[in-house]
């Protein structure tokens, strides 16, 4: 590992303990990944509160906020005082919302505890963004900006949409990133791994969310780890994905594989030709994509599901955007939920203040749905008491939940995630 004189003189103490124990572990980490240098980075996305008993009862007991930053974000056993942070840091989604944790059922001495963390958080430094999406709420990263971030729907979606640079990182990484601005400089930071493995023709048309999730979630099981490039032969994709549809595919790529970039031929900032792409090789693999593909992908992500009838319905995975809230805003007006059916939907705090003020909140209430924060089912392995059968709209969740919380899940549209809610049973379809 090379260093410059100024990683030396983090690495050798000039900064304190903790930068020098977050130089070390950068080295050690990066040696491990076959990496020469560390790369700068001013962008960091990660978890740093604590939501749990355990970190709780490690605070209490190991010296504070500092021994849990420390031990889960440093790898240090020793506890060291913690300075404020070098690099812009945004924080990641967590364990359940702060605002409603009741419904999450979490007890007074937790919520207390992470009320806690989160200002020890902030005081370092941290934007408490609690968000799966920060690229939603102010965390915009440019094309070719190296970044350390966590959380697998997000660092696709930076590394494909925006054209930034990161890696899946770790708390223990990003840990270290935000005291030192850097990271290794392997993977996706590297002009050479960003070009395209697998070609993905379609064959089909590729319109709703829905259907961005259905392709996501088929191209994840193919290529797993690699880098597909999607393409139409002939013709245009189609019309340009927006953001609910882009943040959808990507989030199911990484659920069923281990995407971390993509490539939309004529659509994301990579890929202006199918040559650029692919960087002037032959793909490893060509996946067709038509509706024998659909279909089978569409009934993978309904293996589970075999009641008809539905207690909780759960929307905002990844994090909604405002546009998705008023969607629904728009399909709940004048009704009202079925008395056996919970309705969940997931945002940003700051999108949710938002919504609040442009009245889709009063009306997600109205009709007895509850517009929530900072968290989701999965992360917060919490759903209404009782359920049996929940219907998503995400194909992420719908990968998750069964295997965390063994429930079924039906997926579809939004639209019928909202029937489904008023009426209490699944009558959705692949159309």
């Amino acid at each position: 590992m090379h260093l410059s004189d100024e990683e030396k003189a983090m690495y050798d103490g000039r900064d304190g303990p903790a930068v020098q124990k977050a130089m070390d572990l950068l080295v050690r980490y990066g040696e491990a990944l076959g990496a020469e240098r560390l790369v700068e980075t001013r962008n960091v996305c990660a978890t740093i509160t604590s939501t749990t008993p355990f970190q709780r009862d490690f605070a209490q007991t190991r010296g504070g906020m500092d021994a849990v930053f420390s031990e889960f974000s440093l790898d240090s056993q020793e506890v060291v005082p913690i300075p404020k942070f070098k690099v812009f840091t945004s924080h990641l989604q967590l364990g359940f919302d702060p605002g409603q944790p009741e419904r999450m059922g979490i007890d007074t001495q937790t919520l207390q505890f992470y009320e806690r963390s989160e200002r020890h958080a902030a005081g370092l430094g941290a934007q408490i963004m609690n968000t799966c999406t920060p690229y939603q709420v102010g965390n915009v990263p440019t094309r070719g900006e190296h970044c350390a971030w966590m959380e697998s729907s997000a660092v696709v979606y930076c590394n494909s949409v925006l054209g930034a640079r990161t890696n899946t990182e770790g708390r223990e990484s990003c840990g270290a990133a935000m005291l030192t601005a850097r990271i290794p400089d392997w993977g996706y930071h590297r002009d050479e791994n960003r070009h395209a493995t697998h070609l993905v023709e379609l064959d089909v048309d590729v319109e709703s969310v829905q259907d961005w999730g259905l392709l996501g979630y088929f191209i994840g099981e193919q290529v797993q780890s690699g880098v597909p490039v999607v393409h139409r032969r002939g013709r245009d994709i189609g019309r340009a994905p927006n953001l609910p549809r882009l943040k959808h595919f990507g989030a199911a790529a990484a659920s069923s594989g281990g995407v971390e970039l993509f490539h939309l031929v004529g659509i994301t900032p990579e890929a202006p030709t199918l040559e650029h792409a692919l960087g002037g090789k032959k793909p490893v693999e060509v996946l067709r994509y038509g509706p024998a593909e659909r279909r089978a992908a569409y009934e993978r992500l309904n293996t589970t599901a075999r009641e008809a009838e539905i207690q909780y319905v759960m929307l905002g995975c990844p994090h909604y955007t405002i546009e998705q809230i008023w969607e629904a805003a728009q399909l709940l007006e004048g009704r009202r939920l079925h008395p056996d059916v919970q309705l969940w939907i997931f945002t940003p705090r700051a999108i949710k203040a938002l919504a609040d003020r442009s009245g889709h909140t009063r009306i997600i209430e109205e009709a007895g749905g509850v517009l929530m924060t900072d968290s989701c089912s999965a992360m917060s392995r919490a759903v209404p008491p009782g359920t049996r059968a929940v219907a998503l709209d995400s194909a992420k969740q719908a990968h998750y939940l069964p295997a965390i919380l063994g429930v079924q899940a039906w997926f579809g549209s939004t639209a019928e995630c909202i029937e489904a809610a008023c009426t209490g049973r699944w009558q959705g379809g692949l159309k």
